[in-house]
């Protein structure tokens, strides 16, 4: 069976901590912040762990 290619979107979003974790950024960061409040922009700002049944298909596409 040959080798599996690497999703390079998923790649490009979606980093491997040295403990195996999967850490993404969250969305709505980028414009129209002004309606946003200060603590919600501030929780944006954190990255997200990835969890439960999807990570096990993420793995699969980056080949972990």
């Amino acid at each position: 069976m040959p080798k599996l290619k690497t999703h390079k979107g998923t790649a490009k979003r979606i980093k491997v901590t040295g403990s195996g974790k999967l850490v993404r950024e969250r969305a709505f960061g980028n414009h129209i912040l002004a309606k946003k409040s200060k603590s919600r922009k501030r929780n944006i700002k954190t990255s997200a762990s990835i969890d439960g049944k999807i990570k096990k298909n993420v793995k699969k596409a980056l080949g972990v």
